[in-house]
């Protein structure tokens, strides 16, 4: 059975992006989403109009990879460099309210559950939904690259 393990991070975030966007109805991005930066250390807001989709996606696809996540963890793998002009660049971790409203959303929808107080876990809606689309993926890639079948 294949797994997200087993296909690329990159065409499987692209791909469950579009199924959210187009399927889910609890995954909306809030108000005031266009407006917003993702974290302190980024200088400008997302330039993708999807940007929302994608990063639930992202954040689904770590709750499956790292299973129990919190918010201070996930701020945590989505922070980055901040430059401070002259003085050294450090650090920052990202925004807490987008993470914390992506997980809520991914609750409601019934893709993601707490597990009590270590974090939020993929339920057994998301990990089906995730597989299938792995196993989609790789069906799709063997077909493009067969010679890739032997791996």
């Amino acid at each position: 059975m294949t797994t997200a393990y087993d296909v690329p991070a990159n065409v499987l975030i692209n791909r469950l992006s579009g199924y959210m966007k187009e399927n889910i109805r609890e995954i909306q991005p809030a108000d005031w989403a266009g407006f917003v930066k993702t974290g302190s250390h980024v200088e400008r807001m997302p330039q993708n109009p999807d940007w929302w989709y994608v990063r639930s996606a992202s954040v689904l696809r770590k709750l499956y990879m790292n299973g129990p996540v919190g918010v201070s963890r996930l701020r945590k793998e989505y922070g980055g460099r901040k430059r401070r002009g002259v003085r050294p660049a450090h650090f920052a971790k990202a925004g807490g309210n987008i993470l914390r409203s992506i997980l809520q959303q991914l609750e409601q929808a019934g893709l993601a559950q707490k597990d009590g107080t270590k974090g939020r876990v993929v339920s057994g809606k998301g990990r089906s939904l995730l597989d299938a689309m792995s196993t989609q993926i790789k069906r799709d890639l063997d077909r493009e690259n067969p010679e890739l079948q032997n791996y």
